[in-house]
């Protein structure tokens, strides 16, 4: 048997001017560090290889050099096509210079190509992607001017739009695993994550090309059981031993964490509490769109401090946080270690995550915003004069069933006080988010319209909901003024109904006791019978249907008053200040109709949302029932028991 081990330096001597590189790596995790740093130290000693091309998933660096950060020297690179560029600034700043081809397409369409090229097809058809910046009549994912050639088309199949993603041919894979034994078998027991390694390897393979492992050891061979090896020694052609072991960390910030590679459990009790502040209070709102036994992916940032929220709350068992990296379950980690899970469930590939989520696998996404303009669009890949890229962003956040933008209303700077339930502005951000027009499109707000998408926008201050007629302010913290703090430091006004305070809870230094909320354990106390006049009232003010189990747990409370009152009742229901999912009003109306024909004599409602009367309007007409729902309470109360 052909012993596949040698040095890093033998093996980097294999790749060639002009070749096509791919690596794996996600964010900070599982980085292949000592090939990257072989492959730089080749480039400057002897200007070889050069005019690589670069195909990456998610950024694989610290942003400060590290990773792929190290290939930044000029003429090293000639063309890069990534789903990421802001952990490798200086080959970003180098697209924006026009001195290298750049194409900035999303993740899972990336991750999924690699399995395009696997099995020697031309591309790949998605519809992630459709009218954000990837879309062509968009510019097609292009970073610069000098980038011309067309690798997204815009395609009609059965009548539906469809964007096709040409395939780029592998001709070199740096993979990672964790041991190796002198065949080339290798198995990920100390890894974070498994990734694409396996589709790599395979693209580079059955493309004539080369594919290296990076390994922490090397076993003797026959070593490693059959279900453990991830990718075969058939498709590894050299396997380089990580030197020193530090080229060779789980991430950036940790050497090693045995629950995130999943080789122990621990206890999740003594996982620290996240200290109270902005990003905490963003958080603890965006918490509260949790679907109990609903799948969830979590976004860096703003976003990942959902899963420390859910941990302090108990809400962990009911859900699964998942993240596009292929961790399934378990407490998402952050900082250093975002993609990866303590306590995991499972460990899927990469391209098998996204194939999950395309699939619309996902009932909740929770993801940050740089930008957002009145059409609800958001911009999180180009902005403030950096080109950071999408990553995962397009494919999760076109996918989910739901989708909550969390992030601080203003950027750098921002300093707040938070108390007495609420909080202040002590000093403004220097940079809006809530701009005019966005930058670059990343998400489509009017697309998500058209597919009823559920979206809503959290921020340390407000709450917005996406409508047709706009962003409305939905919420609103106490302390903060709506005219000094919300309209004046945006660049365009929302549109305003009647905005409730956001929950007091939230800005509270103790347990919000979510799980009750979450599983509606309360919502008992909304129901009321007066039985001298035969009117059940049913206050839902700042209620959120988010899930079809609402639905259901809802009509189980109305059915239980209304066999206690046992006749058929009058019902008033006050909608001012809830909101029902886009996706959700059929589901509501159906009740409504279930109501009327087993519970109910008559039924009147109010809410002072134009848009949910309109909504609540069209949902019910098509059920041929009388909306009766009215903008003031009074109004409500003084048809009650007369329409029908």
């Amino acid at each position: 048997m052909k012993d596949k081990v040698i040095r890093a330096e033998e093996a980097i001597a294999l790749i060639r001017d002009n070749d096509v590189v791919t690596t794996t790596g996600f964010v900070q995790s599982c980085i292949p560090e000592a090939l990257h740093a072989a492959l730089e130290q080749r480039f400057v000693e002897t200007g070889a290889p050069k005019d690589l091309t670069l195909i990456m998933c998610a950024g694989a660096g610290d942003s400060k050099g590290l990773g792929t950060g190290r290939l930044h020297h000029e003429r090293l690179l000639k063309r890069v096509i990534a789903a990421n560029f802001g952990r490798m600034p200086k080959v970003a700043e180098a697209a924006q210079a026009n001195k290298i081809w750049g194409y900035n397409l999303p993740q899972g369409v990336i991750s999924q190509l690699y399995r395009a090229c696997a099995a020697g097809q031309p591309g790949l058809f998605s519809k992630v992607g459709l009218h954000t910046y990837v879309d062509p009549r968009l510019g097609g994912g292009k970073v610069n001017e000098v980038t011309e050639e067309d690798i997204v088309k815009l395609v009609e199949v059965e009548g539906e739009e469809w964007l096709f993603y040409k395939a780029t041919k592998i001709d070199v894979a740096f993979i990672r695993g964790t041991s190796a034994d002198p065949s080339g078998n290798i198995s990920m027991e100390k890894e974070p994550l498994v990734l694409d390694c396996l589709a790599q390897a395979m693209a580079a393979h059955n493309n004539g090309g080369i594919v290296i492992a990076q390994v922490e050891r090397i076993v003797e061979q026959g070593s490693i059981k059959p279900k453990d090896v991830k990718v075969p020694g058939i498709l590894v052609d050299c396997i380089v031993v990580a030197d020193p072991p530090e080229m060779h960390r789980m991430n950036y910030g940790k050497v090693y964490d045995p629950a995130l590679s999943g080789e122990i459990r621990v206890p999740v009790e003594g996982m620290p509490k996240m200290p109270l502040n902005p990003r905490k209070v963003i958080a603890r709102r965006a918490a509260f769109e949790l679907p109990p036994n609903g799948v969830v992916n979590l976004g860096v940032g703003a976003p990942d401090g959902v899963a420390a929220i859910a941990n302090e709350e108990r809400v962990t068992p009911y859900i699964t946080l998942t993240t596009e990296a292929g961790a399934v379950g378990g407490v998402l980690a952050g900082g250093s270690s975002f993609g990866s899970s303590a306590n995991a469930h499972s460990i899927l590939d990469q391209n098998q995550m996204f194939d999950f989520y395309d699939g619309g696998g996902l009932d909740l996404t929770c993801l940050g915003m740089a930008e957002c303009d009145a059409e609800g669009n958001v911009n999180s890949s180009r902005f403030g004069g950096r080109l950071n890229g999408c990553g995962g962003f397009i494919d999760i956040s076109q996918n989910s069933r739901a989708v909550v933008f969390a992030g601080t209303f203003t950027a750098g700077g921002l300093e707040v006080d938070i108390a007495d339930d609420g909080l202040k502005i002590v000093t403004e951000g220097r940079a809006r988010k809530f701009v005019r027009a966005v930058e670059q499109i990343t998400f489509s707000g009017s697309f998500a319209l058209e597919r009823s998408q559920p979206v809503i926008y959290v921020t340390e201050r407000c709450v917005f909901q996406l409508t047709p007629g706009g962003l409305e302010l939905i919420e609103v913290a106490r302390g903060i003024d709506i005219e000094k703090d919300i309209l004046a430091q945006m660049d365009f006004e929302p549109v305003i109904n009647k905005p409730v305070p956001m929950d007091r809870r939230i800005f509270i230094d103790e347990p919000m006791d979510l799980l009750s909320d979450l599983l509606n354990l309360k919502l008992w106390e909304r129901v009321s019978y007066d039985a001298d006049r035969n009117i059940l009232f049913l206050n839902l003010e700042g209620w959120s249907v988010r899930k079809k189990s609402d639905i259901e747990d809802l009509t189980k409370v109305l059915i239980d008053a209304c066999e206690k009152a046992g006749k058929r009742v009058n019902a008033v229901v006050n909608h001012d200040g809830c909101r029902i999912a886009e996706d959700l009003y059929d589901d509501y109306a159906d009740m409504i109709q279930y109501m009327l024909e087993h519970h109910y004599a008559t039924t009147t409602r109010y809410t002072t949302s134009t848009f949910m009367r309109l909504k609540m309007e069209q949902a019910l007409n098509k059920r041929g029932l009388a909306p009766h729902i009215y903008e003031r309470a009074d109004e409500a109360h003084d048809a009650v028991g007369i329409e029908s």
